[in-house]
C-alpha cells in the first residue's frame, strides 16, 4: 500500500496529500483559504545569512576582552577564555568544563553544523552525513547557553561598579549581539531541512521545469491528486499560489 504525506488544514481539519512546492510557492486550502504550508527553500537565504553573521560575531566575542577593570591605577582585562583558565587554576575543573561546553563548544557546534547543511542545500545538493548532522544540531541546541552567560556577565558588572571602574570592551557588545542572533537562529526548526531534502530528491526524480510557468504547472499537476478527507469534512485538493 502506498503511503502519502498528509497535512491537515488547521482551520477546517480537511486532510490533503502534501505535494512538494517549488521555490517560493504557497499551498492554500481551497475550502477556507487558510495557508497550509510554504515552500521551505524560501527560508534558507535569511537563516544562512543570520547563521554566518552569528559565527563571525562568535569569533569576535571569543577573541577580545569582555571588560576592563581599573582600580588604584591597576588595570586588568578579562576574556571568556581567561575566565575558564582562572576557574581551572582555582580547582573548579567541573565548572570550567560546564562553562566551556555551554558557551563555546555547543554554540559553535550548532553554528558550524547549520552552515554545513545550509550552504550545500542552497546550492541544490544534500551534503554527506546529512541526517547525522541534523540530529547533532537537535542534541546540542538545548545546551547552548549564551544568554545565561550574558546575564551573568551583566550582573557581575553591576556588582563591580562600586569596587572598580568598569570599561566595556568589544567582546561584551559582541556577546550582546550574539545573544540576539541566537534568539533568531534557535527559532529555525532543523526538521524543515528534512522536508527540503525530500523536495530536492523528488525534484531529481522528475524533469526540472524550464520556466516559472512550467514550475507552477508542475505543482498544480501534483496538487490535483485526490485528497484524503477527514471523517467530518470532505476533502478537496490544496491550491498552490506563487508567494
Amino acid at each position: 500500500m502506498e503511503h502519502d504525506n498528509l497535512i491537515a488544514c488547521h482551520e477546517c481539519d480537511t486532510l490533503f496529500r502534501k505535494p512538494p512546492l517549488v521555490g517560493r510557492m504557497v499551498a492554500r486550502c481551497p475550502r477556507c483559504g487558510a495557508t497550509l504550508y510554504r515552500g521551505v527553500s524560501r527560508k534558507l537565504d535569511s537563516i544562512t545569512a543570520m547563521t554566518l553573521a552569528a559565527l563571525f560575531t562568535f569569533l569576535i566575542a571569543q577573541g577580545f576582552p569582555i571588560v576592563e577593570l581599573e582600580t588604584n591605577g591597576i588595570t586588568s582585562q578579562t576574556s571568556l577564555f581567561g575566565a575558564l583558565v582562572a576557574l581551572w587554576s582555582e580547582d573548579m575543573q567541573i565548572v570550567a568544563i560546564m562553562v566551556f561546553c555551554s558557551t563555546i563548544l555547543f554554540p559553535l557546534t550548532e553554528l558550524v553544523a547549520l552552515l554545513y547543511v545550509l550552504i550545500p542545500l542552497r546550492a541544490g545538493r544534500v551534503p554527506p552525513a546529512f541526517h547525522r548532522v541534523l540530529r547533532a544540531i537537535q542534541f546540542v541546541r538545548p545546551w547552548g547557553m549564551i544568554e545565561v552567560f550574558m546575564l551573568g556577565v551583566l550582573i557581575t558588572i553591576v556588582k563591580m561598579v562600586s569596587l572598580a571602574r568598569v570599561i566595556p570592551e568589544a567582546a561584551l557588545f559582541a556577546f550582546g549581539a550574539l545573544t540576539l542572533m541566537f534568539a533568531v537562529v534557535v527559532t529555525f526548526d532543523p526538521r524543515i531541512l528534512w522536508d527540503l531534502a525530500d523536495e530536492m530528491g523528488d525534484r531529481q526524480r522528475r524533469p526540472l521545469p524550464r520556466t516559472e510557468a512550467d514550475s507552477a504547472a508542475a505543482v498544480v499537476d501534483i496538487a490535483t491528486e485526490s485528497p484524503t478527507p477527514s471523517a467530518s469534512q470532505p476533502g478537496v485538493p490544496p491550491t498552490p499560489h506563487q508567494g
